[in-house]
This record gives structure tokens, C-alpha cells and sequence, in this order.
């Protein structure tokens, strides 16, 4: 069995949980309709997923379309969110 390990997918694992660890934070301390919007779109990041969201709907989340998410994901919680406001306060 080979393995075949990828950059990109070791830094698309790592955002996923990320956005993952933040959803469960805000479903947690802040309300659940935001976290569940986060595990949701933690789910675009992760391989796996990627592959059957390829499938189902016929193409695949591109790199810079990853990265813009990312951007727009990070800007949210810090600027926007309670969690960011949670965090300010800590």
C-alpha cells in the first residue's frame, strides 16, 4: 500500500481542524447556529470530503478558492464573531 503524502493536503488537514476546533468553540461559548456553520465549512477543507464533494457535484474547491474562504473564515472570527470579542477579553 502506498501513501502518498501531499504539502497541500498537510496544510488542508491542519486549516480544516482549525475551523473545526472553532466551530466546537462557538457551539460551545458563543450559539450553535454559527458553529455549524463553521463545521460545515471545515468540511470543505478536509481530503476526503473534497473528493466526494468533486464527485457529487462534479468539480473540485481549487486552491485559490481555498485560500480566499481561509482569508474571509479568519477575518470573520477575529473581526466580526463573539468568539473574537471572547478572545479580546481574555
Amino acid at each position: 500500500m502506498k501513501i502518498n503524502f501531499r504539502i497541500l493536503d498537510v496544510f488542508s488537514w491542519i486549516f480544516g481542524l482549525a475551523v473545526l476546533a472553532i466551530g466546537v468553540l462557538n457551539i460551545i461559548l458563543v450559539h450553535p447556529v454559527p458553529g455549524i456553520g463553521y463545521l460545515l465549512l471545515s468540511a470543505l477543507y478536509f481530503p476526503p470530503v473534497n473528493g466526494i464533494f468533486e464527485r457529487k457535484f462534479g468539480f473540485r474547491m481549487l486552491l485559490f478558492m481555498q485560500i480566499i474562504l481561509a482569508v474571509v473564515i479568519i477575518m470573520f472570527t477575529l473581526g466580526v464573531s463573539d468568539l473574537g470579542d471572547m478572545m479580546d477579553d481574555w
